[in-house]
């Protein structure tokens, strides 16, 4: 014997997940994100689902997002994978012509280049 509509129920439910969804600090959870997993969000995040669970004989509440995440992928120039990061620095401090600028290597990497693009022509 059912004593309300279940349909209201799963709509006041949505509604009210909505409501707390709706209410979710931003920046706390990027701070969370930066602090234990290093990586921090882009724009676009997309809410895919809110639910009531239990967690640890608790209630909760339990929100799904699809997001974004910078991802920086350092390999050499055989192809070796090096490192990876999903930190967007503000700026890069391993910028190559940045650092061989402070050591005057610029003139030469740019004397490299030209030799390769002179290779590559002779080539065709």
């Amino acid at each position: 014997m059912k004593i309300s509509n279940p349909d209201t129920i799963e709509e006041s439910e949505k509604e009210f997940i909505d409501m707390i969804n709706a209410e979710l600090d931003w920046d706390v959870i990027e701070t969370l994100l930066l602090e234990k997993h290093n990586f921090t969000l882009e724009e676009e995040i997309e809410y895919k689902n809110g639910d009531i669970i239990i967690h640890d004989n608790s209630i909760a509440y339990k929100f799904d997002f699809s997001v974004k995440v910078p991802l920086s992928i350092v390999f050499n120039r055989n192809g070796e994978f090096l490192e990876f990061s999903t930190v967007q620095p503000e700026k890069s401090e391993n910028n190559a012509l940045d650092h061989m600028d402070k050591n005057n290597e610029r003139p030469k990497i740019a004397a490299d280049i030209a030799d390769m693009i002179s290779e590559i022509n002779q080539e065709d």
